[in-house]
């Protein structure tokens, strides 16, 4: 049932796009509905259970990483959570939102939902991990596609968010490698952590970094209201069910292992306090109704952070309850915030004062909500905040930690009762707007005097459908809290490591944390009344140094940094991106070369005659490069090194390998006679302080690179590697080609990867080239009253060729497609045969213009690797991602390895004719030049030679 609650998710997410076309907002209403059957399956699944409900389905077992899921109390709770207040939110949505299509905002939504339910369900700790960044990713995307002015909050949110997926992610391979496993549950039942003092301090570091970078802990705080610019859907699912509550989620389930230890009590305490109070202080400053439950969240979040810290049962039972509470009333404000703003167009106090705010539903229910979040009694945030009050009190360790604890637990629900009262009051319209500071500006022009107050009425009843049902619900949980003792067991349980019992209830006599509660509310009360005077002695507080501003000069520093560490690598300048790491190499062999005491004796004679003289045609190659003046001849040269080298792997057996180097010879020849005409015709000739340490650092990485061949090979028999892959390969895989098995069977994950990396590639050149001004074309030396400057005329003879030839290229190229798992061939070399006749092609065309392929070169690229990775899921009904499938038709043995060879002949292909497309397409510049003309050095080109 886990699976099948986890595809439900992954339902409404296929559903998003097309349901979003068609029904346009209102997809929200149907896209609910896997959400709460998701809720419904895992009820179902937990329901009756003593044991946690685990699923494990294969993911990369030779790894030991699996997709396996587990259910547990806490599990239950937070998905519950996430599912269904993630349903309240879609319902919300289909009203808040405009006219028109809103389907990348449902797709990213129940995204969202879908990784948060991942992240939740998760028993293995890389799946946690890659669940943990794609909530991260999410948010950055709803963030940022709220409007221009959204994109910075959205950079830094990520920035931050993405630092503490760093921190998780050290943690993740600090635990494998400690445990041997990376499944949560064995891992958290590990004896290390009792056994290794530096393990769990390590880890316990770094999971708190993690957790208080996404829920915005003190000092990683300030992106949560930063984050404010998103819609209000958004705000509502990231602070009541989503986002910070996956950080809340991380501390409960590593507690019990983690709880005793001292750093991580301490971290979670000092943070979740200083955060409490930060966040607190800052809500009663707030004008903006938005706003103020953002910091409001920050100071709930850090109750919930330092309860954790505590760690004892109690501390825990609290930090699942009002978990809970916070969830309900944080998402009901949040959503009525927005019926305010959708109806009034405004949330700032000041505008609201001015105006005729007729909207008792609303009201009501957000005092409700609010009354909840301040703690009043009769309403479940009173049951939560009763129950963290007595685990402060009863913390563990010297007298003053508990006093300490309870003394600021106390001063922050005291604020909170405050502004708590501001929201309410601000929401009816009687909010302290006109005596706050100047520095508040409104963001909306308010009514002037003489025109009569503007009236604001409720909303539509299905407008406020999810809020008031969420106020309802929190008001019968206050009244009837043993509502949610079996939930609170469950989630109890699973946050402590052991069984608890979990008995919630509105009067507990006349206790302590009574007594606290009495003054808090007291006190609170005394700042309600004395609202006007408590705004103008917080107006001047602030701290001196903003949490943006610390994100935003890391970010610049980061940018300087990298920019430093760049330069000395420069990619524009050959000379200096290459010399870094080529003296590096050269550096490395001789150290080697002085740590090597003596070589083994070389495995028989590896030379011959033909070795010598291909040695000399590459030398003489490499020479006339060097000393080449034009690029013409530099570019004819270098074939011939290269040329040279496709010969030498043809006497050493490696046919695939040879075709391989020929074809992209040939073709890098093409491309490069496309560049050379937007080049000058000559080098300059570079002054001798240049060459001088140019060659020094060339000779040098050539002498490493012949020690290293010298050292490295015939001194060792074969591999056990290559042994297997000789012996085995075609029994494992169906393909007697050990080359092509090895790229599109045991090493397909490599090539997928490469596949992306030159997908990527194809793009960006794409969109640099269409988004930089060319450089022109250098004009034709050739007179046009010669016979050979017709174009038309002289191209007749490779234009007859093309037509005998063009046909057989596109036969050998399926030729080689199909056959490449037996004999040489495979995706690769048949793309760059097909590649090859797209360049005869080409050079038969007279003109740019009047080329004939125009193929989707971009659509080409990315099905090649839609279906490489496709054949790879397919993979899964063998148990795991790319394993080869084989399936008999009429005789013949199809491999799914061929699909993935289709996959890499596609892409390969388009990023070819990406090359031909794009280089060879002339420039605006070049339109308006006129044919022939005197030769000119464009501005470029002259830098390139000045390098």
């Amino acid at each position: 049932m886990l699976t099948l609650a986890l595809l439900a998710t992954l339902l409404a997410c296929a559903a998003a796009i097309p349901l979003g076309r068609v029904l346009g907002r209102r997809a929200g209403l149907p896209l609910a509905l896997p959400l709460l059957a998701g809720a419904g399956l895992i009820v179902a699944a937990y329901d009756g259970v003593d044991e946690p409900v685990g699923e494990v389905w294969s993911w990369m077992p030779t790894l030991g990483i699996d997709l396996a899921l587990r259910l547990d109390g806490l599990a239950l709770v937070f998905t519950l959570l996430v599912l269904v207040i993630g349903a309240a939110v879609l319902v919300y949505s289909a009203r808040y939102l405009g006219h028109g299509t809103h389907s990348r905002f449902y797709l990213l939504m129940t995204l969202f939902a879908a990784a948060m339910t991942l992240l939740v369900l998760s028993d293995d700790l890389v799946v946690l991990f890659v669940a943990w960044e794609i909530t991260t990713l999410c948010s950055f995307f709803l963030i940022s596609r709220s409007g221009p002015h959204a994109h910075e909050p959205a950079i830094r949110t990520l920035l931050v968010t993405v630092a503490g997926g760093l921190s998780l992610l050290a943690a993740v391979v600090v635990m494998i490698v400690q445990t041997g496993t990376s499944r949560l549950s064995e891992v958290l039942a590990d004896p290390a952590w009792t056994e290794d003092a530096t393990f769990t301090t390590t880890v316990a570091v770094l999971i708190a970094v993690a957790a208080f970078t996404k829920s915005a802990q003190f000092p990683f705080q300030a992106w949560l209201p930063d984050s404010m610019v998103a819609i209000t859907p958004v705000s509502t699912y990231l602070h009541a069910a989503a986002m910070v509550k996956a950080g809340i989620y991380l501390l409960l389930r590593f507690s019990p292992a983690l709880s005793e230890v001292p750093v991580w009590s301490w971290l979670l305490i000092t943070s979740g306090l200083v955060t409490a109070l930060l966040g607190a202080a800052g809500a009663l400053r707030r004008l903006d109704l938005k706003e103020l439950l953002a910091f409001s969240t920050i100071s709930q979040l850090g109750l919930l952070v330092a309860a954790i810290g505590v760690g004892t049962e109690a501390a825990l039972t609290a930090a699942v309850v009002h978990t809970i509470a916070h969830a309900l009333f944080k998402a009901t404000l949040f959503m009525l915030v927005g019926v305010i703003d959708h109806e009034a167009g405004t949330r700032d106090l000041r505008e609201l004062a001015a105006m005729r705010v007729r909207m008792p539903v609303t009201v009501g229910a957000a005092a409700v909500a609010a009354a909840s979040m301040a703690g009043v009694p009769l309403l479940l945030g009173f049951v939560s905040k009763e129950s963290l009050l007595d685990a402060f009190l009863a913390a563990p360790g010297p007298g003053w930690v508990p006093i300490l604890v309870t003394t600021a637990a106390a001063a922050t629900s005291v604020l909170t009762f405050a502004y708590s009262a501001r929201l309410v009051l601000g929401a009816a319209g009687r909010g302290t707007g006109r005596d706050a500071r100047e520095e508040h500006r409104p963001t909306r022009t308010t009514q002037s005097p003489q025109t009569p107050p503007a009236q604001v009425h409720d909303g539509h009843p299905a407008f406020l459908a999810a809020p008031v049902l969420g106020a309802l619900v929190t008001l019968v949980l206050g009244l009837a809290p043993a509502l949610l003792d079996t939930l609170g067991t469950a989630g109890a349980s699973g946050a402590v490591g052991s069984e608890v019992d979990v008995h919630l209830a509105l009067w507990h006599g006349l206790t302590p944390a009574l007594g606290v509660s009495a003054a808090v509310l007291t006190l609170g009360t005394v700042l309600v009344l004395a609202r006007r005077r408590v705004d103008r002695l917080t107006g001047p507080l602030a701290l001196p140094v903003s949490g943006l501003d610390l994100v935003d000069a890391m970010r610049r520093g980061t940018i300087a940094l990298g920019t430093a560490i760049g330069r000395l690598t420069d990619p524009m300048s050959p000379r200096r991106h290459l010399a870094l790491p080529a003296a590096s190499l050269a550096v490395i062999a001789a150290w080697m070369l002085l740590r090597t005491d003596g070589l083994p004796a070389l495995v028989g004679d590896p030379t011959r005659p033909l070795d010598w003289v291909l040695v000399a045609l590459v030398v003489a190659g490499v020479v006339a490069a060097v000393r080449a003046r034009s690029r013409v001849s530099a570019v004819v040269v270098t074939g011939v090194a290269g040329f040279t080298v496709s010969l030498w792997f043809v006497v050493l057996g490696a046919a695939d390998v040879a075709l391989t180097q020929l074809l992209v010879e040939i073709l890098t020849v093409c491309v490069m006679v496309l560049l050379l005409r937007r080049l000058p015709e000559h080098f300059r000739r570079s002054p001798l302080r240049r060459r001088v340490p140019a060659a020094v650092v060339a000779v040098g990485a050539g002498l490493a690179t012949f020690a290293g061949v010298f050292v490295l090979t015939g001194r060792r028999e074969p591999s056990t590697a290559s042994t297997y892959y000789l012996t085995e390969g075609e029994a494992t895989t169906g393909g007697a080609n050990i080359v092509n098995t090895i790229l599109v069977d045991f090493r397909a994950l490599d090539t997928l990867g490469e596949l992306t990396v030159l997908g990527v590639a194809g793009l960006v050149v794409a969109v640099v080239v269409r988004s930089r001004r060319l450089t022109p074309i250098r004009p034709s030396p050739i007179d046009a009253r010669s016979p050979i400057a017709d174009a038309r005329e002289n191209t007749v003879f490779v234009r007859t060729v093309a037509r005998l030839v063009g046909p057989l290229a596109v036969v050998l190229s399926a030729v080689l497609l199909l056959r490449g798992h037996q004999e040489p061939g495979g995706g690769f070399i048949a793309a760059l045969v097909g590649g090859a006749g797209c360049a005869l092609l080409y050079l038969a065309a007279p003109s740019d213009r009047s080329a004939p392929i125009r193929w989707p070169y971009l659509l080409l690229t990315g099905l090649g690797i839609v279906i490489g990775a496709g054949s790879g899921l397919a993979g899964y009904l063998d148990g795991s991602f790319l394993a080869p499938l084989s399936v008999e038709v009429l005789g013949y043995k199809l491999m799914s390895s061929l699909i993935f060879d289709i996959g890499v002949y596609l892409a390969v292909l388009g990023v070819v004719l990406a090359s031909f497309n794009l280089l060879g397409r002339p420039g605006s510049e070049d339109a308006r030049r006129p044919a022939h003309g005197p030769p000119a050095e464009p501005a470029d080109a002259a830098k390139e030679n000045a390098r």
